[in-house]
């Protein structure tokens, strides 16, 4: 019985074994941790290839900013909690901080220095202006990259959980619709009124 491996409680207390807490090897701590393997990737950026060797761990974030020095996407909660280093993927927006960088290999991805110019804006960094969709501007390039990935969704009949006739092909960007779709992006500075009148400018009410 595995109680009858437990000392008896009327021993001593001097005569109890008390066990030592293990000490941690110092190969293993954290700090002293080696450095990571090293990986051959390719990117297709903003149409541009890239070739990099990186890290395995790093995030597809860092790589965008610290080894290609595209600093348009921001690095917020590094969580994916607020949506700031929302980038296009093969077409889709995804959170660049929670994914590695060598699980895209060959993958294109389009940040905000691959949308629009300052001579030639895209539609929706144009009504960003218009409305004051944004006041410090750190959340912006996360919102514009997802609000644009999110049109298409809406476009292809992609319903959200707002959505009241999920089968229908023809989805209605109500101001709910757009609060539910653009929920996974965080505008601390609480412009989200003239965001979603930026959108719905855009998106024409309906897709």
């Amino acid at each position: 019985m595995a109680h009858d491996l437990l000392p008896p409680t009327d021993m001593p207390k001097s005569k109890r074994v008390r066990r030592q807490p293990r000490a941690v090897s110092p190969s293993r701590s954290p700090e002293k941790s080696e450095t990571g393997a090293r990986h051959a990737v390719t990117l297709k950026v903003n149409g541009h290839t890239r070739d990099l060797e990186l890290d395995v761990r790093t995030s597809l974030l860092d790589a965008l900013r610290e080894h290609l020095h595209l600093t348009g996407t921001k690095k917020g909660c590094d969580h994916g909690q607020c949506g700031a280093c929302t980038v296009l993927l093969n077409g889709r927006r995804i959170d660049s901080c929670l994914t590695l960088a060598v699980m895209h290999d060959g993958d294109e991805v389009v940040t905000i220095e691959g949308i629009g110019s300052p001579d030639a804006l895209h539609p929706l960094q144009s009504v960003f202006i218009e409305h004051d969709g944004f006041q410090c501007g750190y959340c912006t390039p996360g919102q514009i990259c997802s609000a644009i990935a999110m049109l298409e969704e809406a476009k292809a009949g992609m319903p959200s959980h707002v959505t009241a006739d999920v089968a229908s092909a023809k989805i209605e960007l109500t101001e709910a619709e757009l609060r539910e779709r653009m929920s996974g992006n965080v505008c601390r500075c609480c412009a989200y009124p003239n965001i979603i009148d930026a959108i719905r400018e855009v998106g024409g009410g309906s897709l």
